[in-house]
């Protein structure tokens, strides 16, 4: 079971701390999330009953990839990944040479987690057509892909057409490619094309099994099995290592978990204005209690 660690909601300023904390202490992956810009949102939050963000005007939204960059440079063996990142909201090179530049500045260490998106405003800011997203998404996959191989690429297809032409760098290994979302159409994508799945919310066990049944479904139908992609999945339940090792055996490759969430009233005291020091000893505990007995 990997253990990846939900940075959501994280001041900008302690992601290297973070990244060095989870480097020692066994944590397989960091995971950050990209929004552009808050407004009064025209669109609902999906995950809301109100359809108000959980978030407000001064949450951090750093830069995904920059803060990925300054997280490689200070670690040696944890990975990074987008939980998730929207790219169907900017154009193709950007997306294309972001990635790239950190999965070679992080050696190979970067996991490319994508998704549609919910937020129409930050696609009519950016001037991308919000309701082609998820066609565009399809077609970017292999677009994105052919370009990562190196050398001189070419594309045709609805969406995007380019070269010949090639960029600089490349990676040495192809990005793996996760996406998140639970709707049928994202899981479809996910069965079609994807490396991996990853949960951008807690789920409750019936709605974990729910939600791999309906994933089994999609992968039979391209001769695939959960053998065939890591599912990394957030679990709304206490943690411990048997709770892990049941849904491993499941089939699920892995799950997030953001332990000072869960600060005890003890670990909260002894590190009063010190939002980092507290992070940081609730992971060491997390580690203790879980990781370790794994």
């Amino acid at each position: 079971m990997e253990f990846w660690l939900g940075a959501a909601f994280v001041d900008t300023p302690e992601f290297a701390g973070l990244a060095q904390a989870a480097d020692r202490l066994g944590y397989a992956t960091v995971a950050v999330s990209d929004h552009i810009f808050y407004t009064d949102y025209d669109a609902d939050y999906p995950y809301s009953e109100t359809g108000a963000p959980p978030y407000k005007p001064g949450t951090h939204w750093p830069d995904v990839w920059v803060t990925i960059g300054a997280m490689a440079a200070v670690t040696r063996r944890v990975r990074f990944a987008t939980n998730v990142y929207i790219a169907p909201a900017r154009d193709l090179f950007t997306v294309a040479k972001a990635v790239s530049t950190a999965a070679v500045l992080s050696s190979d260490r970067t996991i490319l987690g994508l998704g549609v998106g919910w937020c129409k405003d930050e696609f009519l800011q950016t001037g991308q057509d919000f309701h082609t997203r998820g066609r565009r998404l399809d077609e970017m996959i292999p677009a994105l892909r052919e370009l990562w191989k190196g050398g001189t690429a070419e594309f045709h297809g609805e969406h995007y057409d380019y070269g010949p032409l090639s960029i600089a760098p490349v990676p040495d290994r192809p990005v793996p490619i996760y996406f998140g979302g639970d709707s049928d159409a994202a899981l479809r994508r996910t069965a079609r094309t994807g490396d991996g799945w990853i949960g951008n919310r807690f789920y409750s066990e019936e709605q974990l099994e729910d939600l791999l049944t309906r994933l089994e479904g999609f992968l039979a139908e391209h001769g695939r099995t959960l053998d065939d992609l890591k599912v990394i999945a957030p679990i709304r339940a206490m943690p411990s290592a048997d709770l892990y090792r049941k849904w491993e055996a499941r089939g699920v490759a892995g799950t997030m978990t953001a332990p000072w969430w869960l600060a005890t009233p003890e670990e909260k005291a002894a590190h009063a204005g010190d939002p980092l020091a507290l992070k940081i000893a609730t992971m060491e505990r997390f580690a203790e209690e879980v990781i370790a007995k794994m």
